[in-house]
């Protein structure tokens, strides 16, 4: 069953985007894209997660993650 987000999917498409965009504009290659993408989460995780909620957040991410990727 597909998850309702609180988030609106004009705003998820457009953000999604800009990103695909940036990453096009400057030719990365699949592993700086990963590194940046890592980067950016880690960087998500200590600027707006609670320290005593990262790893259990990090772990539910890491999840939702290998269920996207492998069509679950």
């Amino acid at each position: 069953m597909p998850q309702k987000s609180k988030y609106s999917d004009s705003q998820f498409d457009a953000i999604m985007h800009d990103f695909i965009v940036t990453l096009e504009k400057h030719q990365v290659n699949r592993d700086l894209s990963l590194m940046v993408l890592g980067n950016l989460i880690t960087n998500i995780f200590h600027q707006q997660v609670n320290e005593n909620q990262r790893e259990q957040m990090a772990e539910q991410f890491t999840q939702v993650l290998l269920k996207s990727i492998n069509g679950k």
